[in-house]
């Protein structure tokens, strides 16, 4: 009954959306009063703050402009290792990833042999370039296929303005991203559970390896607003975790999480000042956290939903085919209330039991999303099994059962055949014709006695007349 089910929702869709709604306003018109908070000035040349969620821009500057990323690239790296490995898998360090790479590292040799989560450790924590390289060796077979999967990877993300030609971040010409493509990335990174714990870590250990015989590795989140690693200045209370990054062509950049109150938020900061990366982060998050808040969807949306109604209907009950995402949120000013949004109907995108989804605007930004869903509804239905000759010639079976005071109860099923079925459809078809005839002729009655009346012979009165003078020789005769 699924199917049924899936078009009764879909039925309730169309019905619940075809009435007349408010006029809908397109991304980027903005209504008078709607109004969106401006953020602080920051130093660094290049910022943005993200919603993780919704995906909603709460603040930029000059986002879509290109700079050098440094080892924030190193998110990319991680991502693709996580989705095209197993953490168990041993990584073997070649002469490449140990020659052919300068910076950061924690001192690996040729031929040293790690387990992926280890490498990822050290990349995310001590932004180890050679660990970046054996991982990028590892999961892509050499340097250039996984340099192709990352800028496959960027564009699939939706980053216009980002090529990659290594995978640690290390100066190229050809090496750059922008603030938003940045954060598109980060986002789609931290949807994995693995990166969240990985990039959230303070410290790390790795064991003995097998080069490495006499001492462990210990690994420090470089991240000082996480881990205070050199200072505790910059610490932040609701830091999730991120990614540093450093060249002197890059300048400082930075890829920070943080969470407070149900607001998830990344940022991101190009071309910073030293300290300056830390400083304009924490600004932007206390702006954001300060000046917006999450509004869930379900909750307050009126517009598109059906009430479960009881005691009403044939069945004495109603229940809805469709439901909206109760995860689904929005992000909006404080002082803006869920009445404020403006909503448009997305018909293209259908996977699933998702039927739509339902577009929320503010300000001329998206500012979220909520999937409508065919609602888990079970329909009654009467099951006809076919039956052999000797259940069939039975129209009741009646069980007793003993209820344990000399009583019985009886229960009566019901065996319903397929030749009954055939017959009573017969029947009632032939009901139905019965009706239509006789209506037929009602209806026609008048026209029916009229034709009639019309094909009856009139009597000749030269046949009366006759029929006289004969009555009159008669009556002669008598008299």
């Amino acid at each position: 009954m699924k199917i049924y089910n899936r078009l009764a929702a879909l039925l309730s869709v169309i019905l619940l959306l075809s009435g007349s709604f408010p006029e809908c306003v397109e991304a980027g018109e903005v209504k008078k009063n709607q109004y969106w908070p401006d953020g602080p000035e920051i130093v660094s040349a290049a910022g943005i703050v993200m919603e993780a969620g919704t995906g909603t821009v709460l603040y930029e500057k000059n986002s879509h402009d290109v700079h050098y990323p440094a080892s924030i690239t190193k998110i990319l790296t991680t991502l693709l290792a996580l989705e095209n490995s197993k953490m168990d898998e041993v990584v073997t360090f070649s002469y490449d990833s140990v020659h052919k790479t300068e910076g950061s590292g924690i001192a690996r040799d040729v031929g040293e042999e790690m387990t992926m989560e280890q490498c990822l450790y050290g990349v995310m924590l001590a932004s180890a370039n050679e660990c970046a390289y054996a991982v990028a060796e590892h999961v892509g077979g050499d340097m250039d296929t996984f340099v192709q999967m990352m800028n496959d990877r960027a564009v699939a993300l939706g980053c216009q303005n980002t090529h990659f030609s290594n995978c640690n971040g290390l100066p190229d010409e050809q090496h750059y991203v922008s603030a938003y493509d940045m954060a598109l990335i980060a986002r789609e990174a931290y949807k994995n559970e693995a990166f969240r714990i990985i990039c959230g870590t303070k410290t790390y250990t790795i064991p003995f390896t097998n080069k490495h015989t006499d001492e462990e590795t210990l690994l420090h989140n470089h991240h000082q607003m996480l881990y205070p690693l050199r200072t505790r200045q910059y610490l932040y209370d609701y830091c999730l975790g991120g990614k540093t990054g450093y060249t002197s062509v890059a300048n400082y950049t930075l890829v920070t999480y943080a969470e407070k109150d149900g607001v998830t938020l990344i940022c991101v900061v190009l071309d910073a000042p030293a300290g300056s990366n830390y400083e304009d982060t924490r600004a932007l998050f206390d702006f954001c956290f300060d000046n917006f808040k999450m509004v869930n969807v379900s909750e307050h949306e009126q517009m598109y939903t059906q009430e479960k109604e009881d005691g009403k209907g044939i069945l004495g009950s109603y229940e809805p085919f469709v439901a909206l995402d109760e995860s689904s949120s929005v992000i909006l000013p404080i002082t803006a209330e869920f009445a404020d949004v403006d909503s448009k109907i997305n018909y293209k995108e259908q996977d699933g039991d998702v039927l739509g989804s339902i577009e929320y605007t503010y300000a001329g930004r998206l500012v979220g999303s909520a999937d409508i869903t065919a609602a888990d509804v079970s329909v009654d239905t009467f099951a006809f099994h076919a039956q052999d000759e000797t259940e069939t010639e039975k129209a009741v079976v009646n069980e007793a059962a003993d209820t344990g005071d000399g009583r019985t109860d009886e229960k009566r099923i019901f065996l319903i055949e397929p030749k009954m079925i055939a017959a009573a459809l017969a029947g009632i078809g032939l009901l139905g014709l019965f009706i239509f005839l006789v209506w037929k002729l009602v209806d026609n009655f008048y026209t029916i006695k009229r034709k009639l009346h019309l094909n009856k012979k009139e009597k000749s009165p030269y046949t009366t007349i006759k029929q006289n003078k004969m009555f009159r020789k008669r009556r002669k005769k008598w008299f």
